[in-house]
Formats: C-alpha cells, structure tokens, sequence
C-alpha cells in the first residue's frame, strides 16, 4: 500500500469560491439534483455538478503515469470504477494501446455520453456490486467516486474493488487534513456523503482488506 499522487495537477487548476457556493444557490437543492447524476450534474449549470463534462484531454497525462507506474501492457484487463464518461479510461487505451478496459458508473447519463471509442465496454451499475468474476482485473482503480457513497456501501465497494483485483489498485478520494479543509469539503461537495479524513480512510481500509494504493484530495 503507498500513497500515490496522480491527480492533484488536474485538481487544483480549478478555481473555488467556497462561500459563494453555499450563499448564492440553496444548496440542498441543488445536491438534491446534482445526487441524480444525470444531465444537470455533468453537463448542467456549475451549481449541479461539473458545468459540462467535455473531452478535452486533461487526462491523457495522468494515464500515461498510471500506465508507466503499473507497468500495463496490451492484453491486461483494467477496470474504472466510477468510470463517468469514460475519458481517463479512454485515455489508458491511448496511452497502451491493445489494453482491455472496462468500467462501470451508476449514471445512465454518463455511459451514454461517454467516449465512443470504448463505450461498449462500460456498464451502468454501482461499485457496491460489481458484475465480474474474483481475482479477473490486471488493475482496478476508482477516483473521485467511493466518497459518494454512505458507509454501508463503501465498506461493500471496498470489498468488491478487493474481490476482483488480482493486485494492483488504486483509490483517490475527497477528504480532509484540517478543519479548513474539512469545512471546504462541506462548503463545496454535494453529493459526498463520507466526510471522512485520512484516519478514517485507513480505518476504512484495514476494515475491509484493501491493500492498494490510493490518494486524496484536498479542498485547501
């Protein structure tokens, strides 16, 4: 298990105002809406979720990092849980081509509007119940998406990410560090529902056997 940082380039190019996230918009409303993941939460107003969702190849160098520390080569067999519209997933198979991807989202919305070129290899579903055999993926990985769930089904998705990883995995998460990043994360977030800081993330992960690697993010 180590903590590896991929994302927090991407991450922090995105500028926040925390305060005018909760005063200007009801914000039970919106997570309400937003807790949908349908078209107002990817491709909506700001206030619901990403403000539009597009291919824009932000991605493709965090792929290529996550390839090169995995050592994925053609035929490995990688799963995205959590995929979304599926660009990082896309980018994996740009980055090694002859990779087998698949993933799995809870959004209708988003594997219909996911990259074409891979779109067959998604499925709607929720991480609490993944649909493959034991011990079947090379490489399984999940970011920005078990902070979403309550903790009946993160102990379960943790499980299941550990069922069917051969050994490799990787987890990234919103959590906190302090109490202005806790309050951040609650000023920003709607549709988390484990605020959980670095401890308790460890809690959760000898609870439940995970031994990969993971990641967080931070609102500073």
């Amino acid at each position: 298990m180590a903590y590896l940082d991929f994302i927090t380039v991407n991450h922090n190019k995105t500028k926040r105002d925390y305060i005018g996230r909760v005063n200007e918009h009801p914000k039970a409303e919106c997570a309400k809406i937003a807790c949908q993941f349908g078209v107002d939460y990817w491709d909506g107003e700001r206030k619901y979720g990403y403000g539009g969702y597009r291919y824009d190849g932000r991605w493709r160098s965090v792929a290529e990092k996550i390839a090169a520390h995995y050592e994925l080569k053609p035929g490995d067999k990688v799963l995205d849980v959590g995929c979304g519209k599926a660009f990082l997933l896309y980018e994996l198979t740009q980055a090694v081509p002859g990779l087998q991807v698949f993933g799995i989202d809870i959004s209708s919305y988003a594997i219909e509007h996911a990259v074409p070129e891979i779109q067959k290899s998604l499925t709607i579903g929720c991480a609490s119940h993944l649909p493959y055999p034991d011990h079947f993926f090379d490489f399984v990985f999940s970011i920005n998406t078990l902070h979403n769930l309550d903790c009946k089904h993160l102990e379960k998705a943790l499980q299941e990410i550990v069922r069917v990883a051969k050994d490799k995995s990787y987890i990234v998460a919103e959590s906190y560090r302090n109490e202005e990043e806790k309050v951040n994360l609650l000023y920003w977030q709607i549709t988390c529902r484990a605020f959980l800081s670095h401890d308790d993330w460890a809690w959760w992960f000898k609870q439940t056997g995970y031994q990969g690697d993971y990641s967080f993010i931070h609102f500073e």
